[in-house]
């Protein structure tokens, strides 16, 4: 045995912690994300309930290690050198798809990364190995692979897909029909029962199942399995009885659920998956250690890999693994990246703005279609029980958490998926919990009635990019499996050290390298919503001093035709266009949550937004005509054209620079020196264009350069305009806000 092999065993050592980063930081948004969109209990409780659950759930998982032993090939035809690179390609492969997705925000699933991967490494390997034996035929290369197997984990995983997304819809429309979004009466009466049955159904699955290696063979264990719905009965009454005391003392059951949910989603998202991360590298470490004790003949077969796992083997192993999971619990930032994608599709509201995902003509065309469908069962339906199930379904908002949703729906998406999973597991399914958890999710939106006409065309977009960046995750992992397969075994050592360094790397820049500041400086709607009138005070003049100095340098770079800066500024324009207009799409939800009914307050706000709106959007339409111009190799700028612009770039200057230290000092008393000099600029303007029309009259201008020079003066005159319009709508909404105070401290 060659010391390559040593050195191939520490790589996986090395690639399952990785894999344990990125796996955790992909998959700990299934267990959060109906806790965190509830506001349930504070950030670190919820964190404190999910690492005890994934502690425990990891003692449990050692059951479905045959998956990576011989799920998907027979391991008795490969020799011990084959099994290795199988493996080394496995894990090379989960990791960079993993973390492409983190990357990119969307969840995908490490269930089917690990299924694809080892089918396509595997394939790679059996016909390499087919392909120097001239004795066997590529037909043979079904009795490799474990075809059987491999199928059926794959209808199982599409089974669970559509399974959960219907009992999703299902459970919520029957607890919304029950206790509707006013549940604080109808929980009072009946919480305890409906809770107790939640509670109930998470503890059997949690103890029974996802525990069950453990108290196996215990009396009570066995008269458990006897008597199942007597126990089930018994469990319930309980669980009702102590909620309902409870609730006495005026203790919130939901969120007693709700944690209750987290634990034991996070058991089963632990005891499902935790061999997605480790079971390659234990299989792999179960093989050498077996060819080493064989005298090191690399050809031995690895026969020894189709029996089962021994759990007390990989104990130690394991209870390693939950500790490095429990830890990048706490300290991975990037999986919010993804928990984003989900809340974002799942929140309650109907704004219509600020979407995550455009439409698409299959999402407006599904759209129609289940408007017309409405409309017919409406006409059906009788009034009386049309007007009951509309009443039940009347969003309103009495928590007042600012969350995107309510207790009622985290405890649907956190009781069903986490007994779908659950079930899965206990019958050594490897169902996929991130596909399980979305679905539900989904599912209990739209039963929910979150997806309103405003915003369905853009979630049901949104889901279906998910779901087909699903498919790509088995299309994807298989063929990087395959290829990373192919590439070991030919180039075996110096295969296995390139990929090694280029997989290094991902890593380390794609979780550990500071990104640019543009990510870092993004403002999200909450921080508007906590300090507007602060950030109506720095954002805005952060703002207008970025407009200035994109203007100015968009005028020398197209001077100068310098493609490369023109593109970068045309960028950035587009980025703080798109940036303003998410801002100007989301006033409903900020004035509701802000100011109520202060209507002055309100009006000068949206009149902010609505002009720094417009002016961005005149900077991308100065620099991206002026970008496209150079970028064609059309004729630069003429002398004149030029001096016209550089003069006026000055003037642009000089106003901007009084309007920012206005907006920066709040002393408004030179606004109509910025008027009159506004007003010169216009004259100035007016004049160019003429002597511009004059020119491309004349045939003494180039018809393209003209026509961009003259679209550079319009879109000018519409910025400084729009800056003027802003400043006096500013003035207006600091006087409004002193108002505001000021009546708010007499009332006091």
């Amino acid at each position: 045995m060659g010391e390559i092999y040593y050195v191939m065993v520490a790589i996986l050592a090395l690639l399952a912690v990785s894999g344990l980063y990125v796996g955790v930081t992909n998959d700990a948004v299934n267990f959060l994300n109906s806790a965190i969109g509830s506001r349930a209990a504070k950030f670190r409780t919820i964190l404190i309930v999910a690492s005890v659950g994934i502690l425990i759930g990891a003692l449990t998982s050692s059951g479905m290690m045959d998956v990576a032993r011989h799920g998907m090939f027979h391991p008795g035809l490969f020799t011990f050198k084959e099994v290795m690179m199988l493996y080394v390609a496995v894990m090379f492969a989960n990791v960079i798809l993993l973390d492409l997705y983190n990357s990119l925000g969307l969840p995908t699933s490490t269930t089917v990364s690990l299924i694809f991967c080892l089918l396509g490494s595997a394939i790679a390997v059996a016909l390499f190995k087919i392909g120097a034996d001239p004795n066997i035929s590529y037909l043979e290369l079904g009795n490799y692979i474990n075809t059987a197997k491999a199928m059926g984990i794959v209808s199982g995983i599409l089974l669970s897909v559509i399974l959960a997304f219907t009992m999703g819809t299902l459970v919520m429309w029957v607890s919304r029909l029950i206790f509707s979004f006013r549940y604080v009466k109808m929980l009072r009466r009946f919480g305890s029962i409906w809770c107790g049955m939640s509670l109930t159904a998470i503890l059997y699955f949690a103890l029974f199942k996802g525990l069950k290696s453990q108290l196996g063979g215990t009396a009570f264990v066995a008269w458990v399995d006897e008597h199942l719905l007597i126990a089930l009965g018994i469990a319930w009454v309980f669980c009702a009885l102590l909620l309902f005391f409870l609730q006495l003392f005026r203790v919130n059951i939901l969120r007693i659920t709700i944690l209750s949910g987290t634990f034991a989603l996070a058991l089963a998202f632990a005891g499902n998956d935790l061999v997605n991360f480790i079971g390659v590298p234990i299989a792999g470490l179960e093989a050498f250690t077996t060819t080493k004790a064989a005298g090191g003949d690399v050809s031995l077969l690895m026969t020894g890999l189709a029996e089962p796992a021994k759990n007390a083997n990989n104990t130690i192993y394991i209870v390693l693994s939950g500790i490095i999971m429990v830890a990048t619990l706490w300290t991975s930032r990037k999986a919010m990246n993804v928990s984003q994608t989900e809340l974002s599709l799942t929140s309650a509201g109907d704004d219509g703005g600020n979407q995550q995902f455009s439409s698409s003509v299959f999402s407006r065309a599904l759209v129609r279609a289940a408007v017309s469908t409405s409309r017919f069962f409406d006409k059906i339906t009788p009034e009386r029980t049309k007007k009951f199930i509309e009443e039940r379904f009347e969003w309103a908002d009495i928590e007042h958490s600012g969350a995107p949703y309510d207790m009622i729906r985290s405890t649907v998406n956190l009781t069903t998926a986490s007994l779908l999973i659950a079930l899965g597991t206990s019958l050594k399914l490897p169902l996929s919990t991130t596909y399980v958890c979305f679905m539900v999710a989904m599912g209990s939106s739209l039963a929910d009635k979150a997806w309103g006409r405003e915003s369905a065309v853009y979630r049901i977009t949104g889901v279906f990019t998910v779901v087909m960046g699903w498919f790509v995750t088995g299309f994807g992992g298989f063929i990087i499996a395959f290829i990373l397969g192919l590439l070991l075994m030919w180039g075996e050592i110096w295969a296995f050290g390139a990929i090694t360094i280029l997989v290094v790397y991902m890593f380390i820049h794609s979780n550990f390298m500071p990104k640019k500041k543009k990510e870092e400086n993004k403002k999200s709607d909450a921080e508007v919503r906590e300090n507007l009138v602060n950030n109506t005070m720095t954002g805005v003049s952060d703002t207008i001093k970025a407009v200035t100095r994109i203007y100015n340098r968009t005028i020398v770079a197209l001077m100068k035709e310098n493609r490369k800066a023109l593109k970068e500024l045309s960028a950035e324009a587009s980025e703080m266009y798109e940036e303003n207009r998410r801002l100007k799409y989301s006033i409903a939800t900020t004035l509701r949550t802000t100011y109520g009914s202060d209507l002055n307050l309100s009006l000068y706000y949206v009149q902010i937004l609505d002009y720094l709106n417009e002016m961005t959007k005149s900077l991308v339409h100065i620099t991206r005509p002026s970008f496209e111009h150079i970028d064609n190799n059309h004729t630069g700028l003429s002398q004149v054209q030029t001096e016209n612009l550089m003069s006026i770039n000055a003037d642009v200057n000089e106003i901007y620079s009084r309007i920012i230290y206005m907006f920066t000092s709040n002393d408004f008393s030179t606004i109509d020196e910025v008027l009159i000099m506004r007003d010169n600029l216009f004259e100035r303007l007016a004049q160019s264009t003429k002597e511009e029309l004059a020119r491309i009259t004349a045939g003494e201008s180039n018809s393209r350069a003209g026509m961009l020079f003259l679209g550079i003066i319009s879109e000018t005159k519409t910025m400084v305009l729009q800056s003027r319009n802003l400043l006096k709508s500013r003035r207006y909404f600091i006087e409004q806000e002193g108002k505001v105070i000021r009546q708010k401290r007499i009332y006091e």
